[in-house]
């Protein structure tokens, strides 16, 4: 069911402020409440409208004998029903503040009044559920219908479904206590699950204090959700103290976003960016219980469980039993799939068009020097190899060439951030990039044939608990180009690496703000002259979040590209995957990578590939090889 540019039903709950009468009468305190409704980020507002003398008999409006609560609410409603006029200058103003305006019209009239304004859907209230009259000459609209259920028994929605379904209408039912303000006891909100066995699609209208029911009806599964809105719940009227004021109608419609979030798709289990680092660094592995010789028969005496987590699952350790070992391992070392395997993976002759290199920790740098021989490496600093001295680690001069990737995280959780209005943080941010500087120019010296070596950095720019408005992007890119032009960088050159809308520090809980979307990444690299390390996999991540075209993504970074991390990628967090187990079509970047990318060097970044003697960076290379 679509009304206007929403699909209802789709994962995004459709927000309505039900302003009603809560204006009171006063046209402009109905535009202030627009206004607030945008602020808030509704989807909808809504207003009612009536012809009195359509709705209610001629002794009740002559107050001849009706009891007091009738006369009561027909005395407000003259005083607070807004004009015919004014309605359509609302239903304009909304246009204009691309906001959807709906209406409930009780009577016939209004409804011929409202198809003038060309509104998109019609609510039908709760005393109206059982006007069949109404609901047909609403039905002939052929516009979507919401109707609330609130003082209605099963027996009259069962009926209501089954007229509106014969005439073709599309329609939401919404549960509803129409109580002013309804007690917690009496809403019943378990009676959601009852009221999709009826209709499929349904929602929420809640009258109670607070907003906790609503956000539970959220979980529930409603694709709708009303509110009563007011300026202030001590206003004169009856809805006021059932409605929700700006500060808690904003709360609320955060929380839905957030449970929208967090309720995912009901998919299968997967393991989140956050959850994986977790279990690497929390989780166990088998590992050698003392040293052992290629052949050895594995027994229960060999092997042990310890952390990290970066080895073969202990779930699998009667499979490891009675293996034969196909080669050495020293005291402790990790057991990994290939130990399972008849195959074990190495590197190989590629045909690559350009050049390729693999990343490396010092620790491990000779290890994959004599496995391979790649056109250059990219030494992944971490906050402790700041320390270290790179002569313990190598010992001559290379023919090959290097990259280094400056760390992310430093000492005390401090990450890099040199975009950070923080005076203080972004001071320390440069001193540790200084020394990410001075560490480059001292390993030129192991890698003479490398003229200018390049630094990958993640600059920063990020936040917690939300994204920074795109008005305050420019102030974030001026401090990182402020912060690279007071350091010294003779002898190499930084480049930003393409972000992802939320990057894996901290499992995914932060907001990247910069050098994410294209158009701000070419129109500053062309502004300042710098050039990027071109992610892919981060690239992906924030196309499939913004829904942008990744393949146009490359074509527009092209000319701005020194450097490319090659990884696939899927949804909005799954980052670093392996060759063809996300989204990308490599053989079509492939394409474009030949076209528009000559002798840019990549590597494999595969999450964890340096596992199991490189396993994950000798499939992906396997992959990719004779592609670009």
């Amino acid at each position: 069911m679509k009304i206007d540019r929403f699909n209802i039903g789709k994962g995004h709950c459709f927000i309505i402020a039900e302003i009603g009468n809560n204006h009171n009468g006063s046209y402009d305190r109905a535009i202030e409440m627009i206004d607030l409704a945008v602020e808030m980020k509704v989807d909808c507002v809504k207003f009612q409208m009536r012809h009195l003398d359509q709705v209610y008999r001629k002794k009740s409006l002559s107050k001849s004998g009706e009891d007091l609560g009738t006369e009561y609410i027909i005395d407000l409603l003259d005083r607070f029903e807004l004009s015919v006029d004014e309605h359509r200058s609302l239903s304009e103003y909304c246009k204009k503040k691309d906001i959807l305006y709906m209406c409930t019209p009780w009577d016939l009239k209004s409804i011929e009044v409202l198809e003038s304004f060309g509104v998109k859907a019609y609510k039908v209230a709760s005393a109206d559920l059982t006007n069949i009259p109404l609901l047909d000459q609403l039905s002939k609209t052929n516009k979507p219908l919401i109707l609330s259920t609130g003082m209605s028994k099963v027996e009259e929605v069962e009926h209501v479904k089954l007229f509106l379904e014969k005439r073709n209408v599309e329609f939401v039912f919404l549960h509803c206590n129409s109580t002013y303000p309804a007690p917690f006891h009496d809403i019943n909100l378990n009676w959601i699950k009852s009221l999709k066995k009826i209709h499929p699609i349904v929602g929420y209208s809640g009258h109670e204090r607070g907003t906790s029911v609503s956000l539970a009806a959220v979980t529930l599964g409603c694709s709708v959700l009303e509110r009563h809105f007011t300026l202030d719940r001590e206003m004169e009227g009856p809805d006021h103290a059932a409605s929700l004021e700006f500060q808690e109608f904003k709360s609320l419609i955060e929380g839905v976003r957030e449970i929208e979030q967090a309720l995912g798709s009901g998919s299968e289990r997967k393991l989140s960016q956050g959850e994986m680092i977790n279990r690497e660094n929390l989780g166990k592995s088998l590992v050698s219980s003392i040293t052992l010789n290629k052949g050895t028969i594995l027994k229960p005496e060999h092997i042990k469980i310890l952390s990290p987590g970066q080895g073969l699952s202990p779930l699998l350790y009667d499979s490891l039993l009675g293996k034969k070992l196909k080669r050495d391992m020293l005291e402790e070392d990790f057991f990994y799939n290939s130990d399972l395997e008849n195959e074990l993976h190495f590197s190989k002759d590629y045909n690559f068009n350009r050049p390729w290199g693999i990343p490396v920790r010092y620790h491990d740098f000779s290890q994959y020097y004599e496995m391979a021989k790649p056109d250059f490496f990219e030494f992944h600093l971490s906050y402790s190899d700041m320390d270290l001295n790179p002569s313990d680690f190598l010992e001559k001069s290379y023919d090959c060439g290097f990259v280094v990737h400056a760390p992310e995280l430093f000492k005390e959780s401090h990450l890099m951030d040199l975009a950070t209005p923080d005076k203080e943080y972004r001071k320390y941010s440069m001193e540790q990039t200084q020394k990410v500087i001075d560490i480059t120019r001292n390993l030129n010296k192991f890698f003479p044939n490398e003229k200018r070596p390049m630094i990958v950095a993640n600059i920063g720019g990020f936040s917690m608990d939300k994204p920074i408005p795109k008005s305050e992007t420019k102030q974030y890119y001026t401090q990182f180009f402020q912060s690279l032009s007071e350091l010294d960088t003779e002898g190499v050159e930084i480049i930003p690496q393409t972000m992802a809308p939320f990057p894996w520090h901290f499992g995914g809980q932060r907001y990247q703000n910069i050098f994410v979307e294209i158009e701000e990444i070419v129109h500053y690299c062309e502004k300042y002259d710098i050039r990027m390390c071109f992610d892919i996999s981060h690239s992906m991540l924030t196309c499939n979040y913004l829904k942008k075209d990744f393949y146009d993504f490359c074509e527009k970074i092209a000319p701005y590209t020194a450097y490319l991390h090659l990884g696939d990628a899927s949804g909005v967090n799954g980052e670093g995957l392996q060759i063809g187990e996300g989204e990308i079509d490599f053989t079509k970047f492939g394409k474009i990578l030949n076209d528009k990318y000559k002798n840019i060097g990549f590597i494999p970044e595969i999450w964890q590939g340096h596992k199991d003697m490189g396993k994950g960076f000798w499939i992906a290379l396997e992959k990719l090889n004779g592609l670009i």
